[in-house]
């Protein structure tokens, strides 16, 4: 299935750019006056894609591509798949020497052929026809889907923004680079741009023991994410409720917060992203909101979670204004608030006490969820859970008194079980004693800072 999937991706491609080399051809012949097959691009014809058959015909059929946006799309991608057939616009003019100007594009730095810009795009869908080239300018717009839904944009940055609009480089996300080659959706790996791990679970709902009323909120969630754009969409309800769905899950640390935002990514489908604040937060103003920027422009229109655990550090109270400093970081509070009411998407904050949040920021949210500390037949169960073989326990340990006699979480057992039995591990027996118990267990309330 595989091979079968890369190709028909490579076959659908190979048609085409095959398509958009004849255009190139075309329009060239008609810039230059020499004889050609067709007198006009748009009567070059277009390739027949199956929408089921590969990544680029889902992706016509369910955007509903036009002849200009095919090509757009196109010449962003032929750089990365086939670059020699953009070596033609490396012609110069004889008489002086140079490049036309006309054709746009450059090259890079290492990669020695033709980078394309929107000038180019405009070279060869307008030519010289001005009302052409003013209508193509609505396909880099911000509002088009290209720019909102992350295919393609016009990359500006410090080096080209002061040059001429359309000298900027046509650039196609890595999410649709990875998607129209192999299929397959793009995942950044953490790095100091996307400050941000994928978080996974071998575990699943079974193994998560919480209270019925948690687990009915996290049913919530995931009957949003099922029915949210039938109800917004289908139903007309979007002029009426807020996109997307801001949940805050707090409680004492070890209570299966994270776990449960995991399982509900996996329940749902979805990849579940957890934001390390220590490298989205920065001393310098302005810095982190361009960090968390970052982040939630990449993950915009992708089916991820965004999880930002012990979100404290970036969603506090905000302080009266006494300095400059205090007026920056209230603004930047505001800000990121912002920026996570108006994110389509599912954002879920952990904290181990509600109120070191923004108050402001709480009425905003679809759920509060509250996590206890589980109960003493909680506690039991979730023993026998995580002890699935009692023959590895020395004689006279009981689980029903353990759970009795130590008020711990779910968090900290695992801890507790990780540390006997690298003990048992040390012993001829194997067992487990309840001399592990008691030690791995004061070790836990330690670091709680109750012992």
């Amino acid at each position: 299935m595989e091979i079968d999937r890369l190709h028909s991706n490579a076959a659908a491609l190979e048609k085409e750019l095959n398509w958009l080399t004849v255009v190139i051809d075309t329009r060239f012949k008609l810039y230059f006056g020499h004889e050609s097959e067709f007198a006009d691009i748009a009567e070059v014809p277009a390739p027949g894609h199956n929408e089921t058959e590969s990544a680029l015909g889902s992706l016509i059929s369910h955007y509903q591509l036009g002849m200009a946006e095919r090509l757009i799309l196109m010449l962003a991608l032929a750089p990365h798949v086939k670059p020699e057939i953009l070596d033609v616009f490396f012609i110069e003019k004889k008489e002086i020497g140079q490049r036309f100007t006309q054709f746009g594009g450059f090259t890079g730095s290492i990669h020695r052929g033709f980078i394309p810009t929107a000038e180019t795009a405009a070279f060869i869908i307008a030519g010289e026809n001005l009302t052409r080239r003013f209508i193509l300018s609505e396909f880099f717009e911000d509002e088009h889907f290209f720019n909102r839904h992350n295919i393609l944009k016009l990359e500006y940055d410090e080096t080209n923004k002061r040059e001429p609009l359309w000298s900027a480089p046509l650039t196609i996300s890595k999410e649709y680079l990875s998607y129209l080659t192999n299929g397959k959706s793009y995942r950044p790996a953490f790095s100091v741009h996307f400050p941000a791990s994928l978080s996974d679970t071998a575990l699943n709902w079974d193994d998560l023991m919480l209270p019925m009323y948690v687990k009915d909120e996290l049913q919530e969630i995931l009957s949003w994410i099922k029915y949210g754009d039938h109800i917004m969409n289908d139903l007309g309800y979007a002029k009426h409720l807020k996109n997307g769905y801001r949940a805050l899950f707090y409680g004492p640390p070890g209570t299966g917060k994270t776990l449960a935002t995991t399982l509900l990514g996996k329940a749902a489908g979805l990849d579940v992203y957890r934001i390390d604040l220590s490298k989205l937060v920065s001393k310098y103003i302005g810095e982190t909101e361009k960090n968390l920027a970052n982040i939630f422009d990449q993950a915009e229109n992708k089916s991820w979670i965004l999880f930002f655990d012990e979100a404290d550090a970036l969603f506090g109270q905000r302080t009266s204004t006494r300095s400059s400093n205090d007026r920056y970081a209230n603004q930047e509070v505001s800000y990121l608030l912002q920026r996570i009411e108006d994110f389509p998407g599912v954002v879920i904050l952990s904290s181990n006490l509600k109120g070191n949040l923004d108050q402001a920021f709480i009425r905003r949210l679809q759920s509060v969820v509250y996590f206890p500390v589980p109960d003493e037949q909680t506690r039991y169960r979730l023993w026998k859970n995580i002890i699935h073989d009692e023959t590895i326990l020395d004689t006279g340990i009981h689980l029903d008194k353990l759970a009795q006699d130590h008020v711990i979480t779910g968090g900290a057992m695992i801890n507790v079980m990780r540390y006997a039995l690298l003990k048992a591990s040390d012993r001829e027996s194997g067992k487990i004693t309840a001399g592990d118990f008691k030690t791995g267990i004061s070790r836990e309330r330690r670091k709680e800072g109750k012992e």
